[in-house]
């Protein structure tokens, strides 16, 4: 009975918090909409639905240009993201000299395939903090991880914005789930699993880098 009157409450919270960002979308215009996509990318793994706002905002014709929504929308996701790579980057400073070692070995072997992975993650509906934070531990470079961010959440705005104008429901479906508890669940397991393995595995055992 307990379990149902939480999770009862917390719909209710996810409802008002959809309400209230609809709001601010709506009544500040194209800023509304930057911020709305910043605030909901920029929050650490409890899933913020500011894909269906996009969306929906792209329905309202006589109110967006799809172009705009696009990018400010885009922009504001962009700059969201990087909440969770500086919570990383600055989580450096608490691990030992080993442990950096490592850190440092990874970002060689991500550094070759890094900004495909960035873009297909902000492009995508796949769970960006498990990509952001560990690119902050590893200290990837700022300007390398923001490009591709920024040109995937660009993409994906535009799509959300133009589905919405020219109301293409598959494209709502596609984008703009919102996830829920266990959502949360799982990604808070696999942010945990990822970062345990990037401390605990001997990358340079079974990526061997040759120096040029």
């Amino acid at each position: 009975m307990l379990l149902n009157i939480n999770v009862q409450q917390n719909l209710e919270w996810l409802q008002q918090l959809n309400q209230w960002l609809v709001d601010v979308a709506q009544t500040y215009g194209y800023l509304g909409v930057f911020l709305v996509s910043f605030i909901g990318s920029s929050s650490i793994i409890i899933p913020i639905p500011y894909t269906v706002i996009i969306f929906s905002m792209g329905m309202q014709k006589n109110i967006f240009n799809p172009f705009f929504l696009g990018l400010s929308g885009g922009a504001g996701s962009a700059v969201g993201e990087f909440i969770g790579y500086f919570l990383g980057y600055f989580g450096r400073k608490v691990i030992n000299e080993n442990q950096q070692k490592k850190m440092n070995y990874i970002l060689k072997i991500f550094t070759k395939y890094g900004a495909i992975t960035i873009f297909l993650f902000a492009l995508t509906p796949l769970p960006d903090d498990l990509l952001f934070i560990p690119l902050g531990i590893m200290r990837y470079n700022f300007v390398k991880a923001f490009i591709p961010c920024l040109m995937g959440k660009l993409l994906m705005c535009f799509i959300l914005a133009y589905g919405g104008y020219m109301s293409i429901s598959v494209i709502e479906t596609l984008f703009g789930g919102d996830g829920g508890l266990i959502t949360i669940i799982v990604s808070t397991i696999l942010l945990l699993i990822i970062i345990v393995s990037m401390f605990k595995i001997d990358w340079e055992k079974y990526f061997p880098i040759k120096d040029k």
